[in-house]
């Protein structure tokens, strides 16, 4: 079975987020189950200079008015497939923002560019290369359904992922008359939302599966609270709609083998923790004095609760918690999380960007992961916290909720318990359940078990990645809707 996965990141080519991390780990983890994925990116000029010269495999004269290369690069794991065209995706800054942070204002552009050049090659535009399905992530890549859809190759069987449908991909409906794609695409609702263009929204209605990334929220999103405006959508597409849990991948994330951690451990050698503990405080600058070490590595926006997490700061410090963030995102944030560190200094400190090597150790290192979202459709830290031993404190919505196991009273009796939930995303309700986690801390028999259920539980792709498979099965072998 062959699949096109389309995507506008994947670890380890190119990183913004979670996205990646699920791109990157999701071929491998489907290998066993004789699923042959080929992941199609855009060729950023970022990327590394080997995948950049791979071997050119098709040209597509016109595709909305652009000459497009597609290269192959077949080292280092699976097949990848890189769309060229230097004059949208050769630029200073990331995948989506230029170098002073602001999204490009033809992105678009850019991304319709990239997905019609998807959709080609998933109707054979590379020569001895045909998928027997696509599969596309985000909205960035969800407008391949589309042009598929409405191609020759329309009866190929086509899944689109929701990572997280706060992001539509939304634009103004002027730019319709630039996708070529047919007027009734407009006129039938697919694309249009409420006078703009939605490239998730058209994604979304054209494929003949949709996945999200855990049950909880593929139910969360057929809700006005967590359906931003699609819940009508989620609903009418029920039937055909997915929620599969991301997974861990060990290759990566384990802390047996993790050669990013000063000292490695598993979950009968607890204390070697120690080490990376002294790692992350030295890096924050921060005074270790037996507090339990908090640690925060997210997008500093208002869904991932940041603003909650600042609004109690000052009364979990007095608790006797400290803080180590890694993040970026709002400005706001960003001042009023470093005013913080100034009040707080030895027991608050913020570094400000993206640290892979900084964020395995943190996981590595500190007690407690806090995730105070307000929703979230999966989420991957709760996860690696938990396989390292960084009880994960979360709000109880979608993945988070799906994954972590409450240390409510029945849950530690029984010993099962593997984290603890915040009711809901709101500064009481933090400064409780913060209350709870200090007090089994304290407990460190108790404690340890927590960790040690967390370690042991079942959190990689394996079974998602069976998943996954018996559903492009189903579709591939009706040749049309599951």
């Amino acid at each position: 079975m062959k699949v096109l996965s389309v995507a506008s990141e994947m670890h380890p080519v190119i990183k913004t987020g979670g996205l990646a991390d699920v791109t990157g780990a999701l071929p491998g983890a489907l290998a066993p189950y004789g699923v042959d994925v080929t992941t199609v990116l855009p060729a950023y000029g970022c990327l590394d200079e080997t995948l950049l010269n791979g071997k050119p495999v098709a040209t597509f004269e016109d595709v909305l008015g652009h000459k497009v290369q597609i290269t192959r690069h077949d080292g280092g794991g699976a097949p990848l497939l890189l769309v060229h065209e230097q004059s949208l995706f050769d630029r200073a800054g990331g995948p989506y923002v230029d170098d002073t942070g602001f999204d490009f204002v033809d992105n678009w552009r850019r991304f319709a560019v990239f997905s019609k050049a998807a959709a080609l090659i998933a109707a054979g535009g590379v020569a001895g290369f045909q998928p027997d399905l696509m599969h596309v992530h985000d909205w960035q890549a969800a407008l391949a359904v589309t042009y598929l859809k409405n191609g020759p190759k329309a009866a190929l069987p086509a899944v689109a992922t929701i990572h997280n449908i706060a992001f539509k991909g939304q634009f103004g409906g002027d730019i319709f008359a630039n996708l070529d794609l047919p007027a009734r695409v407009w006129h039938d609702g697919e694309i249009e939302y409420y006078g703009d263009v939605s490239y998730l929204k058209a994604g979304l209605t054209a494929a003949d599966a949709i996945t999200t990334v855990s049950p909880g929220y593929a139910d969360e999103i057929q809700t006005p609270a967590f359906g931003m405006g699609f819940e009508g959508l989620m609903t009418a597409r029920r039937s055909v709609l997915h929620g599969i849990v991301n997974g861990v991948d060990d290759a990566i994330w384990n802390p047996v083998s993790d050669h990013y951690l000063i000292a490695r451990y598993d979950a009968k050698s607890l204390a070697e923790r120690a080490a990376n503990r002294a790692a992350v405080i030295q890096r924050f600058h921060l005074i270790d004095n037996g507090a339990p070490l908090v640690v925060v590595i997210s997008r500093l926006t208002p869904q991932k609760g940041i603003d909650i997490l600042i609004q109690s700061l000052d009364e979990l410090v007095g608790l006797g918690f400290a803080f180590a963030i890694l993040g970026v995102g709002d400005p706001a944030y960003m001042n009023q999380l470093g005013d913080a560190a100034s009040r707080h200094p030895g027991r608050v400190a913020l570094i400000v960007g993206h640290d892979e090597i900084l964020s395995h150790r943190m996981q590595g290192g500190g007690d407690m992961i806090l995730i105070p979202s307000r929703f979230e459709p999966c989420g991957l830290t709760q996860l690696y916290g938990m396989r390292y031993g960084c009880v994960p404190v979360v709000t109880a919505t979608g993945g988070l909720g799906d994954t972590v196991i409450d240390a409510s009273l029945a849950a530690t009796r029984a010993g099962v318990a593997t984290g603890f939930h915040l009711k809901q995303a709101e500064r009481g309700e933090l400064i409780r359940t913060m209350t709870r986690a200090m007090a089994l801390f304290r407990d460190r028999r108790r404690w340890q078990k927590i960790q040690q259920n967390g370690m042991k539980a079942n959190v990689s792709w394996k079974a998602s990645a069976a998943d996954y498979s018996a559903l492009f099965k189903t579709l591939i072998s009706r040749g049309k809707t599951a």
